[in-house]
């Protein structure tokens, strides 16, 4: 035995285990109530559940909303919406799942307290978008969490899940997951007979433009680990659109919500010189996707592909107008309450570099890559779609239950249905975890064996980091550096350095091909193996080693991903520069993967997009 592998064990049976409590977290956590009336329903969370995930700092805008009340939408509409912006490449069945469900989710926020801007003449919500409504929401995490609390038989905070259990009697059935409290250091082994997984996406896989005491103030919670994909990844489910990353536009070094000045706002761009530029690239890009470039609203990335071949043509910097917007005293409090109420940093750096946008129009830029199911991203975990309209291949069983049998997933998780953001991502939560209610009602007295010897291994590998140090902290040569052991930090940017460069970073402008990804899944080989070397010196570097674990899994399955994808489906997000061009005749397709622990090896295979909404 370790010197740490005889820490306590503590022992969680339940029906159904809800890993992570951000907004699906919280959705699923919630309807397993409703549905489950007399079953055991627990949570896990490696923050606490009240201000934990995406909206943790609070949000002055709910990005998914149709109004169907209203009849401003219909989830229809948002299925053509995020198709377009996916250029063509959705799951178009769980999209319209999640739009047809996520109004009523916006309604429960509003009657448990989350207060809502409305239009003064007409009582309906505030637009900011066709897709947005604003809030004032301080606390619509803390709204949101004390509902799930209370559906709960328990809610376990500060610990961090490592891995998913296998039945031993069904090889292919979930049985559990194992972690550790962050805190005391005991070994938790949760037994279950559904798993719900709605952990994190992947921040941090990509080297960030600000690093040093600045690495971490990015958009996207920095405390997203990837786990979301990790844990179904080790499980064998197959994963879906893992080369379809996000680079997000923003104020340069405060990475402040830009969409939302653009659409409350109506501000727009210029370059240094102060001329419009987008339409200057408009055949440039047709050249490389065709009639997508004259979709309205143009997708996403295309106008990122403009701003990026703007920068390349030394018409840079790219800047905001806002000094028209901020004449008007209205917009001007709007501007900075999106600021204060989201991201105050950004009001720092501004004032640090002596930028007022009343008088200064703030420079643009792009940031790293990330890997977000639950954002504008399809990246996440295949799974089973709706009963009453999920094309047949899509449609194994319960609904969000992924090629794992028992094992569903919500937000981050589940790829194939882009812009749920938080709404949706509560949305998929409550729907998940219906079919998981059913799931686990069918199974009636079967019951999932979680194997001792599995978790005793598990429980021995978890604590790994913390032997490593415990032998080796004597040997440090100078500063933190020791030959026998490797730190979190120094492996994340170990990572961060590998995936900039060779999987098409900020470093590369984002551009990579064959040779660069085959090199960069040679060097993240190296460093799984340098990972058995990892130490931590307490619990907290305990947590990041796994979380580094998690971020190096899920990067190796974007490296496979975007090899395996010869074409350029999403310039400006990234760039095959051997393909260059999109090319519907044969990449309309949705890719997938499947990691085999045992051997180490990737499994692809393409499967078909069908399109369900006209």
């Amino acid at each position: 035995m370790g010197l740490f592998s005889r820490r306590k064990t503590v022992f969680v049976d339940s029906d159904i285990l809800v890993i992570g409590g951000g907004m699906a977290g919280c959705g699923a956590t919630y309807e397993s109530r409703y549905w489950g009336r007399d079953l055991k329903i627990v949570c896990v969370e490696k923050a606490h559940i009240e201000r934990s995930g995406a909206v943790a700092q609070g949000l002055y805008a709910i990005n998914t909303y149709m109004g169907m009340q209203w009849n401003e939408n219909q989830p229809e509409d948002h299925v053509r919406y995020a198709r377009n912006d996916l250029m063509g490449l959705v799951r178009e069945d769980l999209g319209y799942d999640i739009a047809r469900h996520v109004d009523s989710c916006v309604h429960k926020f509003e009657e448990w307290g989350l207060p809502m801007m409305k239009d003064p003449e007409t009582g309906q919500y505030q637009r900011e978008g066709k897709w947005q409504i604003m809030i004032h929401g301080e606390s619509y995490k803390p709204i949101v969490a004390e509902a799930a609390t209370k559906a709960a038989t328990e809610v376990y905070n500060r610990i961090m899940v490592t891995h998913l259990l296998m039945d031993k009697t069904k090889p292919n059935r979930v049985a559990g997951a194992v972690g550790f409290n962050v805190r005391t250091g005991d070994f938790y082994v949760f037994r279950a007979k559904a798993v719900i997984v709605c952990a994190g996406g992947a921040s941090h896989i990509f080297k960030p433009r600000a690093v040093g005491e600045g690495m971490g103030r990015t958009w996207y919670a920095p405390w997203s680990s990837a786990s979301a994909y990790a844990l179904p990844i080790l499980a064998g489910a197959k994963m879906t659109q893992m080369e379809n990353r996000i680079v997000l536009t923003r104020f340069k070094d405060g990475y402040g919500p830009v969409g939302a000045y653009f659409l409350h706002l109506k501000t727009y761009t210029e370059n240094a010189y102060g001329d419009e530029y987008e339409s200057n690239w408009t055949e440039h890009t047709r050249e490389l996707v065709g009639d997508y470039v004259d979709r309205q609203p143009v997708p996403t990335c295309l106008r990122n592909h403009a701003l990026l071949e703007e920068l390349k043509a030394g018409r840079g910097p790219i800047r905001m107008v806002t000094k028209e917007a901020f004449q008007d005293p209205h917009k001007e409090t709007v501007g900075w309450e999106n600021f204060l109420g989201m991201t105050i940093g950004q009001a720092v750096v501004w004032a640090s570099q002596n930028i007022d946008p009343k008088y200064t129009n703030p420079e643009l830029t792009t940031s790293e890559p990330y890997v977000m199911g639950s954002h504008a991203t399809c990246s996440g975990a295949w799974a089973s779609g709706p009963e009453d309209c999920a094309p047949s291949d899509y449609q194994w069983g319960y609904n969000r239950m992924m090629t794992v049998d028992g094992l569903f997933g919500a937000g981050d998780t589940i790829g194939g249905a882009a812009h749920k953001f938080s709404s949706g991502s509560y949305a998929e939560g409550r729907i998940a975890a219906k079919a998981a209610v059913n799931y686990v009602k069918d199974l009636g007295n079967e019951q999932p064996q979680a194997n001792e010897t599995e978790y005793e291994n598990l429980k021995k590998l978890v604590f790994q980091p913390l032997e490593n140090y415990e032998i080796g902290r004597n040997e440090i040569v100078a500063g933190t550096v020791s030959p026998s052991y490797l730190l979190p930090m120094h492996g994340l940017q170990r990572l961060e350095k590998i995936m900039d460069e060779y999987v098409g970073g900020i470093g590369a402008n984002y551009i990579t091909n064959e040779p660069l990804l085959t090199r960069g899944l040679e060097l993240l080989g190296m460093l799984k193996e340098d990972l058995n070397q990892l130490g931590a010196e307490d619990l907290h570097q305990l947590q990041r080693a796994w979380e580094l674990h998690h971020r190096v899994l899920a990067s190796e399955s974007v490296t496979h991903h975007t090899m395996f994808r010869k074409e350029t489906r999403w310039p400006g997000y990234y760039y095959r520069g051997d393909h260059p061009k999109l090319d519907d005749t044969d990449w309309h397709c949705f890719t997938l993967s499947r990691y085999h622990p045992e051997s180490g090896e990737w499994e692809m295979e393409k499967a078909p997009v069908h399109h369900i909404i006209d």
